[in-house]
């Protein structure tokens, strides 16, 4: 999410629609903007042009400006794409947002893959929460369904790689809906299960040792609320930072649950947790299924719900990938790339033997024997 002020209304570029030839077989074409000078045009164009230098690496065109106008050169496409993506930043900028070169990239990923997206129309659509009241919007066009997902339906599974805003997305949602009085309190919960470690190797007792694989959300926590206010909510209860194995026996009934982490959850773990779910709770779960830590020969939980209540109504699933990653841009591209990794790897495996379609689920499962749920041949990690 992005933090911004709202702002007066922008005045709309000029100039953009003819294009002129320029004599450069690499960079053919030219065409020039003309914006209203002021803050938002220095707010576009970033500290000594760095806004417009990511803009011409990202989508392959040179950019260069002279006073209040704008020129990009290069192919009909990329020239027509750098000038819609220059005009939509512009209004962003003017309606009071500070835009990063992480922003910049991001947008110029997002209108590239969405020729009809609005980056403006992101901007828009802001929480309220926190110190000072912030803002906060979504950043793409997903993080926007992924809100109005969590709005709308009682289950939510953000899915995707790091860096995508599932988790604090997902938090600055249940701070909204506390501070709206939907919900009584905040339950915040991980596996304990981080890169191969074992619990009984940690030091100190057993708080001292799970608090480290929930830094993170009190981490999220502090840069929503503030630090004394999120601390002053947890002694009071309203806000609750756990451990998974901490929710057994229990009913969360008005009260928003987040499961963060959930590719390192067995099935028998994932089914606990979403049958604590009671009157008036809203559960979102979020993982990167590309990133599991449990051990060779265990079926992900994640992995296994993701199949099973997959078509429910009452549940959605969001899906992002590396467009969606609003961290350093440096990071998308780490995404790519690991992606690119994993598919050359499984061509160089060769096709695997096809198991056959999964046979249909009842429409009323029945309820499990003590140590059994689902399907026998779920796939498992490693």
């Amino acid at each position: 999410m992005h933090e911004h002020a709202p702002g007066p209304a922008p005045t709309p570029p000029q100039g953009g629609s003819d294009l002129t030839e320029t004599g450069d077989p690499a960079a053919p074409l030219r065409g020039t903007l003309t914006l209203p000078s002021g803050v938002a045009l220095q707010e576009l164009v970033g500290e000594q042009g760095g806004h417009l230098r990511v803009i011409s690496r990202v989508l392959g065109v040179k950019v260069g400006q002279r006073g209040d106008q704008i020129s990009v050169q290069g192919e009909r496409a990329a020239v027509l794409l750098a000038q819609r993506v220059i005009g939509e930043l512009y209004e962003v900028a003017a309606e009071g947002n500070a835009l990063s070169s992480g922003d910049v990239d991001q947008a110029c990923r997002l209108m590239r893959e969405d020729k009809g997206l609005r980056i403006a129309d992101l901007y828009r659509e802001a929480l309220q929460l926190g110190v000072g009241r912030k803002r906060l919007s979504p950043r793409s066009a997903r993080q926007r369904e992924y809100l109005h997902a969590i709005r709308s339906k009682e289950l939510v599974f953000g899915i995707g790689p790091a860096g995508t805003g599932k988790t604090f997305l997902a938090m600055a949602m249940a701070l909204h809906a506390l501070m709206e009085g939907r919900v009584k309190r905040l339950v915040l919960s991980r596996p304990a299960v981080e890169a191969g470690e074992k619990l009984g190797f940690l030091p100190g007792d057993l708080t001292e040792k799970v608090n480290p694989y929930l830094r993170p959300l009190y981490d999220a926590l502090h840069d929503l609320l503030g630090f004394e206010k999120a601390e002053r909510l947890m002694k009071q209860g309203v806000v609750e930072v756990a451990p998974l194995a901490f929710m057994r026996g229990r009913t969360l009934s008005e009260a928003f649950v987040i499961l963060d982490e959930a590719q390192n959850t067995t099935p028998e773990q994932m089914k606990m947790f979403l049958t604590r779910i009671g009157p008036g709770s809203r559960v979102v779960v979020t993982g990167d299924v590309t990133q599991i830590d449990l051990p060779n020969g265990t079926r992900s939980g994640l992995v296994h719900a993701m199949r099973v209540l997959e078509g429910l109504d009452e549940v959605r699933m969001i899906h992002f990938n590396d467009v969606d990653v609003v961290r350093h841009p440096l990071v998308a591209s780490i995404v790519r790339a690991y992606a690119r990794d994993e598919a050359r790897s499984a061509d160089a495996r060769g096709p695997r033997r096809a198991r056959g379609p999964l046979p249909p689920l009842p429409e009323r499962v029945p309820a499990a024997r003590p140590g059994e749920l689902g399907d026998e041949d779920e796939p498992t990690h490693g």
